[in-house]
């Protein structure tokens, strides 16, 4: 009987994790790879000038993306990004070496990437709206706007305007 019971058991378990391997992935449906157009590793420039490069890696079976950012003057930040299907948006959340974070989310909107999120500044104390647009270019480049609002969203002011090239030299993912 210990035998049988043990048998069973250990079918199960095998009939189990066969079933799990080969069982669709968890975020294979197309909208968990809207912004698969930002993986790769990247030389971003601003008005011409070099601001910095950036790797944009898959993780986690293609639910997350990891952004690692290194700015021309040294300064590095990371971002999780992700499609909450429960909420039905994608979420950002940056982080780097300053005492302030931003948390963003939103989606696909005429086709970019537009993500948004209000906080506080972290040195101010005052309310703000960050907005962050990436726009898939026909040439493989990739726009990044980001502007601010300080006062509600009546007016925007432009914190960054970044294009970004494949790094010489990566193969496209």
């Amino acid at each position: 009987m210990k035998v049988l019971l043990t048998s069973l058991i250990a079918f199960s378990l095998t009939a189990h994790l066969a079933c799990a391997a080969t069982g669709p992935t968890p975020c294979a449906a197309a909208v968990h790879h809207q912004f698969d157009f930002w993986v790769g590793e990247w030389v971003v420039t601003e008005n011409g000038k070099p601001a910095g490069t950036n790797r944009i890696e898959r993780l986690l079976d293609g639910c997350a993306l990891l952004e690692n950012w290194t700015g021309a003057g040294g300064s590095r930040g990371h971002s999780l990004n992700f499609y909450d299907p429960g909420r039905k948006l994608w979420q950002q959340t940056w982080v780097d070496a300053s005492p302030s974070s931003l948390n963003l989310t939103g989606g696909w909107v005429d086709g970019r990437m537009v993500l948004s999120g209000s906080g506080k500044d972290a040195k101010t104390g005052r309310a703000q709206i960050d907005r962050i647009a990436w726009t898939p270019n026909s040439d493989g480049t990739v726009r990044q706007l980001w502007d601010r609002s300080l006062d509600g969203g009546r007016t925007w002011q432009v914190l960054f305007d970044g294009l970004y090239r494949r790094r010489e030299g990566a193969t496209r993912p």
